[in-house]
Order: C-alpha cells, then structure tokens, then sequence
C-alpha cells in the first residue's frame, strides 16, 4: 500500500466510542510485538508503480485476520541507511517503520504485502518517501528482511454474522489491499454476506488488481457487486459496471440501502498532519481528500459510526 508522511500504508484511524473514564474496563496486559523473519518468494507487478511480494515466513503458520498489517524498519536496509539518517537529523527525530496492510488472507498459504512507491510533490509532501520506492523498485526474490506484527483494529466485527448481511467496501488506490483481504476471505471461506466494492483510481491503468476482483465478482455474481469509478477517462468493458467521476455521496446513496444494518469499510488517501499544517499556514482550511469525502457523505446518508471502520494514508 501506499506510504504515507509518518506511517506507511496506514495507521489504523477506526472511529472508537467514547467510554467515561469511571466506567472504562481494566486494560488487558499488552501483547508482546512479535518480530518475523521473511524472505521475498515472488515479485508480481500490479501497475506499473505497485508490486506484490510473497513471503515466506520461516515454514511458521501465522495467525492474523484479513485486514491487518505488518510493520518495517527502514533503517534495516543498507541501501537506506544514510536517508534514514538524514532524515532523522532533519526531523529531528528518529525515522519510525511503516505499516503495510497484508494483501493474503488466513485462509491462504503465503503471506503477501502490495505495496505503492510514492512520489515527492513539491508543495503536497514534505518529504521524499523513504521505504515504498524502496520495496517496489529494489528487492527481489531471495531477498529478506525482518518485520514486527501482525496487528490492526480493520477486521470484520467478531459478530459480523449476525450483525449484518451486507458490507460495503469503498476504495481507492492502493486503499484496496486490505478490502481485497477482506474480500477474499469472506468469499472463498463460504461467509454468507453480499459485498459491494466501490472502487475508485484515476485511470483504468492505475486499477490494482484489477483482473483479480473482476474475476471474483465473476465467480460469485450472487454474493459481490464491483462498480469500479474512473475519474480521468472515458471507459466501458463489457460486463462491467464502470462509472465516471469521483467517488461520492450520490453513488454512496445509490449502493447503501439500508444504512442502518450495514458494516462499511472504507481505505484510501486522507489528510495527513502535513497537510492540514500546510493549511493552516495559509490560512485556509485543508481542501478534502478522498477519505474525508466518503466520510462526510456517510455521515449524510446516516450510516452509524460503530457500523464504520476507516483506515487512511497520504
């Protein structure tokens, strides 16, 4: 996935209801970060700026749920080790791993990552990305490397079950590699939900995974729905339901029937600390990303917050 300004892919940002101090449980003893040696099996091209890699994990079977993550120091890596330093001088602090979101599922034998090489743009990033070029344009199989986790809040409810009979996913970019989890989990494992995937990228090129969800929607035409959402061409394929233009309230209301029984998640670019900062020294208010926009409209259409799990990047 892609790396955002402090956290690569992205820092789980689940919405949490309030609990007052006095009546707030015990906390649980925290849970030991684990560290895992991996060792890059396969390097598959998604676009022409995002990659998977397979891991092998040591012959260990991990357990973990669709939708969480693993972390990477970048400072492990020689190739990095002088910009790791660099940036820590700049920012005066030291260079925190980043967050990739799992691509595999439980269900699957190997452990997989996509990750998006992020770019530096003058005026909208503060600084170079460090990790995501890295590992998209400069490992190969053979190589390893170690990773701390697995973890995150973005799973399925515990009582998904009987919670809810649909679950829509809306993405874009490279905010799909968690749904896709999701997706593949929930569909190859017989669960009884319908999904509905509203898929946002700017061209039919940008599309990651594009031939693997149109070949589950394919597979399971009863249980998902894809509609993907091209904001900056024109583009028809046969069987498929394309739309033009941004994601956004109107389509949000279109898929959501019933906003009160069913569990949306929703990952793709949001505001970053950067951003809101830069804002904030001009004088303005941070124009809406992606995610916020979905998030507001949401809102409008009244979906409740506990039915609304979030993660974001950028």
């Amino acid at each position: 996935m892609a790396e955002p300004e402090i956290a690569t892919n992205t820092v789980p940002d689940n919405r949490i209801n309030a609990v007052p101090r006095a009546e707030a449980p015990a906390k649980a003893p925290r849970q030991k970060i684990r560290e895992m040696e991996l060792v890059i099996t396969d390097v598959i091209w998604e676009t022409p700026d995002t990659v998977t890699l397979n891991l092998f994990a040591s012959g260990e079977r991990m357990d973990y749920q669709a939708g969480q993550f693993i972390t990477i120091r970048p400072q492990q890596f020689p190739a990095l080790e002088s910009l790791c330093s660099y940036f820590e001088d700049m920012k005066g602090k030291k260079e925190p791993g980043r967050a990739y979101s799992l691509t595999s599922a439980p269900h699957e034998k190997q452990l997989a990552i996509t990750v998006k090489a992020e770019t530096y743009v003058k005026g909208q990033t503060k600084y170079p990305p460090l990790l995501s070029p890295f590992l998209t344009y400069s490992v190969r199989p053979g190589m390893g490397f170690k990773a701390t986790g697995i973890g995150g809040p973005y799973v399925l409810p515990p009582d998904v079950d009987t919670r809810s009979d649909h679950i829509v996913h809306v993405c874009a970019g490279s905010g799909i590699v968690p749904n896709y989890a999701l997706l593949k989990y929930c569909l190859e494992t017989g669960m009884s939900q319908r999904h509905t995937l509203i898929y946002g990228n700017k061209t039919w090129d940008d599309i990651i995974f594009r031939h693997q969800v149109n070949e589950l929607a394919a597979r399971y035409p009863d249980k998902f729905r894809l509609i993907h959402s091209i904001s900056r061409e024109k583009r028809t394929a046969p069987g498929l339901d394309i739309r033009h233009g941004r994601v956004g309230e109107e389509l949000l209301r279109e898929v959501i029937q019933d906003p009160t029984s069913c569990e949306v998640f929703s990952c793709g670019p949001g505001l970053s600390n950067w951003d809101r900062l830069a804002a904030r020294e001009r004088g303005e208010e941070p124009s809406p990303r992606f995610l916020e926009t979905v998030l507001a409209g949401l809102k409008n259409i009244g979906v409740p917050p506990e039915r609304e799990h979030h993660e974001s990047y950028g």
